[in-house]
Order: C-alpha cells, then sequence, then structure tokens
C-alpha cells in the first residue's frame, strides 16, 4: 500500500514520503499548512490512491472525542420505555457509532479524517489518545471491547489555531505542507484547468503572487482561491493584456471578491490605488 499521489492532486516528493512513512508506521499523520492549501483533500485522494473508503470526522468547537466513538441516546430510551415500546429491551438500539468505531469495524482497510482537529478544545487530541494508539475502546453500556481488525490510515488536519499536545503529538507523523512555489502552482493550475492559454496563467499567478506579497495583508489567499479566481476569469473572458496592465500592489485586481475576503484588504488595495493616483 503506497501513495504516489493521483492525476487530481499534485504531491510534492517530501509529502509523499510523509503519507508512505505514517503508512508504514501505522501512526496517525498529522498534517498542518494554510487554509486552502488541500489538506482535507489529502485524505480524499490518499483514499482513492491506494483504494480504500474514506471515513470523515469533521471537528467543531462543540465536537467531543467521545462522539468519535459512540453516544448513548438515554433520552429516547427513556422516552421509548413510558410508550411501551419493545426497543428498549436491547441497549444497543440506542447506541450511534461514531467514526472510530466505523472505521474499525470496516471491512476494507479505510482511510479516517480527522479534519480540523484544532477547532476543538485543548483536551479533545488527549482524549482520544488511547483509542489512537491501541486502536480499540470500550463500551460501557453493553460490556464489549471494539478493537480494530486492521489498523486504519489515520490522517489529521491542524490549520494551527491552537497548540497540539506533546504527548499526542508524539504519536503522530507531522508534515506541514508549504504553500505552493510557482512552479508547483502552475502544476496545479493545470489539473484543474487543463489547455488553460498559459499567457493568462503567467499574468494570474504573477498578480495572486504579488497580491500574497502586499505588506499590510490580513489574509492572504490561498490555492482555492486562486482556483476560484482563475474560473472567474475565465468565464468572464479576461484576458492577460488586462491582469498585465495593473500593478497588482497598487490596484485591486478585477473580480478581487475571489482573493479577498475581508474588508479590511479591500480597504488596503482602494488606499494604495488612491495613493497611486495621487502620485501620477
Amino acid at each position: 500500500m503506497r501513495f504516489d499521489g493521483t492525476s487530481d492532486y499534485v504531491a510534492t516528493e517530501d509529502l509523499k514520503v510523509a503519507v508512505n512513512a505514517a503508512i508504514v508506521l501505522e501512526r496517525p499523520l498529522l498534517i498542518k499548512g494554510e487554509p486552502g492549501t488541500g489538506k482535507t483533500v489529502l485524505a480524499e485522494e490518499i483514499a482513492r490512491a491506494v483504494g480504500a473508503p474514506l471515513i470523515a470526522w469533521h471537528i467543531k468547537s462543540t465536537s467531543k472525542a467521545q462522539q468519535g466513538l459512540y453516544e448513548y441516546d438515554a433520552v429516547s430510551r427513556l422516552r421509548d420505555s413510558q410508550l411501551g415500546d419493545p426497543r428498549v429491551s436491547d441497549i444497543r438500539n440506542y447506541i450511534r457509532r461514531g467514526k472510530l468505531w466505523e472505521a474499525f469495524v470496516s471491512d476494507a482497510r479505510p482511510v479516517l479524517l480527522i479534519d480540523e482537529v484544532d477547532k476543538a478544545d485543548i483536551e479533545f487530541p488527549n482524549d482520544l489518545l488511547l483509542e489512537l494508539d491501541r486502536m480499540e475502546f470500550f463500551v460501557y453500556e453493553t460490556g464489549e471491547t471494539i478493537k480494530a481488525a486492521r489498523r486504519p490510515i489515520v490522517v489529521i488536519t491542524s490549520n494551527n489555531e491552537k497548540e497540539l499536545p506533546d504527548a499526542f503529538l508524539r504519536r503522530c507523523f507531522f508534515h506541514y505542507i508549504a504553500f505552493p512555489d510557482r512552479e508547483t502552482m502552475e502544476k496545479i493550475v493545470d489539473v484543474h484547468f487543463p489547455g488553460i492559454k498559459q499567457r493568462l496563467v503567467e499574468e494570474a499567478l504573477r498578480m495572486f503572487f504579488e497580491v500574497r506579497e502586499t505588506p499590510g495583508l490580513k489574509k492572504k489567499p490561498s490555492t482555492s482561491e486562486l482556483l476560484d479566481w482563475l474560473k472567474l476569469l475565465l468565464n468572464e473572458d479576461i484576458g492577460p493584456e488586462t491582469l498585465r496592465e495593473r500593478d497588482p500592489r497598487k490596484l485591486i485586481p478585477p473580480l478581487h471578491g475571489a482573493l479577498l475576503k475581508n474588508e479590511q484588504d479591500v480597504h488596503l488595495f482602494e488606499r494604495l490605488a488612491f495613493l497611486n493616483r495621487r502620485g501620477n
């Protein structure tokens, strides 16, 4: 079982090494990087590449580790008992399996995605240590132990919003997805827009990277936002000449809503445009 990238996902050599190392070591792969750099998509592509089912657990600020194992619905059981429902005689009818349980009992070795683990509270990763280490957990209501028939390929993503506990980090193989350089970005664009005019790509990438390098920018546009912007440029038939005649450091880019996602950054470019007009 080896990951060498896919036709729809441009994986750098160091990323391939990290994925395959985690598979061999049977350790969770902890992926960090800027939002929009393809962390979540990576798990989907690993599953495609190795022919494995994908089980995704998208973490929210309210998520608890127990939800990944199972949840016991005591309220429904009480209500059904008051109504005389015969289902109450079997407590298993009120236990809802979590994503880890699904992964542990999967017929084929799955890819388990724990997405944006840093959204939950600080205790969340620690609460999963034992289960991810031993690949088993105990169901107190039924007295059974759920053990993984085959160890899932675990991919855990983080946006670096908060520090993760050392004990959790020790059990993971870590990789940081650096923001793509121009050459890698050209490959990514080619995958999503095969046959796109090279001159348009050159000018769009020039403007995109200069926008990212603009001093004072609060949120730098990501890879996914570049792809959205290119799609709009193609749809509106905006040619490379339109992009070339603009200075991204001074003028707001066309269709800037795909790249600039808050009013502070829009105002920054508007001020730069005003100063440029005054200077001329």
